[in-house]
């Protein structure tokens, strides 16, 4: 048989699961509860997704209900480059607890620390199209003399072959001399 629970215990159990000190471990607050690791999980998901009715839980300035935590993803440009700067001058440990604190990892942070790294490259490269339109400009004619000089030495190199061979058959001048 399922067990049934009221919409008020569903809220205070995901209440007190993501208001839940340092240390203590979602299956602990499971065990004092009774209720299922998956169910709870099952019912954050939903309070998340604002699919559990809920009254109390955390609200923000307008009174919408929301979680303490934000996936990575729900996090704009700015946020992300605030955690950054915030993280900044902390050490391993400490970066890490705050991380904890935002419901992100570590990992997040490095990647998003080469995202707008990659995209100020792209920027700083896009920016300067001149530059990059005199520096094509000086390769093609580069390039143009470069064939010139080869097709000038395969010349003067036939030319040194066609001297020698000649040189081979007739003798030279000073041979004929003599």
């Amino acid at each position: 048989m399922k067990a049934k629970y009221t919409q008020a215990f569903k809220q205070q159990a995901v209440q007190k699961a993501l208001n839940r000190a340092d240390g203590v471990s979602l299956r602990s607050i499971t065990d004092q509860l009774g209720v299922g690791y998956s169910t709870i999980e099952k019912w954050i998901r939903l309070s998340r997704a604002q699919k559990l009715e809920i009254s109390d839980l955390h609200t923000d300035e307008w009174g919408t209900p929301m979680s303490t935590e934000r996936k990575p993803q729900e996090w704009n440009l700015e946020q992300r480059m605030e955690m950054i700067m915030a993280c900044a001058s902390l050490d391993e440990e400490s970066i890490s607890q705050r991380c904890r604190e935002q419901g992100i990892y570590p990992h997040h942070l490095t990647q998003w620390k080469a995202d707008f790294v990659a995209t100020a490259d792209v920027a700083r490269s896009s920016g300067s199209s001149a530059e990059l339109k005199r520096l094509r400009q000086e390769n093609k004619s580069l390039k143009r003399d470069l064939n010139r000089k080869e097709k000038a030495l395969a010349e003067t190199a036939a030319l040194l072959v066609l001297q020698k061979k000649v040189h081979d058959i007739w003798g030279s001048d000073e041979d004929n001399s003599q």
